[in-house]
C-alpha cells in the first residue's frame, strides 16, 4: 500500500510541476510557517542549480518575507546572494459578504551573485 500512495504523491508532483506557469517554477510564497521552512525552500531551490529564486507574500505575510530574505541574505548564503528586485503592490480581494478588500503584496528578487 505504501507504493501507491508514494507513485500517488509522484503523479501529484508532477502534475504540480507542469501545472505552473512558465516563469514560476522559483517562486516561494511565504505564509504562516516558521520562517526557516521558506529558507530551507529557498536554499534547496539555488543550491539545484535555479539562478534565482522569488519570495512572494501578501498581508500579515510580509513581514515574513522580509525576514526570510534578510536570513538568507545575512546569514546563510552571506556575499553569494544579492536583492534584484522588490515589487509591492496592492491585490482586491473579495471579503466575506461579497465586498472587495485591499491587501498588500510583495515581491521580492534574490539571485545570486
Amino acid at each position: 500500500m505504501a507504493n501507491k500512495s508514494s507513485t500517488e504523491s509522484e503523479g501529484t508532483k508532477a502534475e504540480a510541476q507542469k501545472a505552473k506557469a512558465p516563469g514560476e517554477e522559483n517562486v516561494i510564497y511565504v505564509g504562516s510557517k516558521p520562517p526557516m521552512s521558506y529558507v530551507m525552500a529557498c536554499l534547496v531551490q539555488l543550491n539545484g542549480g535555479a539562478p534565482s529564486v522569488t519570495l512572494k507574500a501578501r498581508g500579515r505575510a510580509i513581514s515574513g518575507a522580509v525576514d526570510v530574505a534578510e536570513m538568507l541574505r545575512n546569514r546563510f548564503m552571506k556575499d553569494a546572494l544579492k536583492v534584484k528586485s522588490i515589487n509591492i503592490s496592492t491585490e482586491q480581494l473579495e471579503a466575506e459578504g461579497g465586498r472587495m478588500k485591499n491587501v498588500s503584496a510583495i515581491e521580492i528578487v534574490l539571485e545570486k551573485k
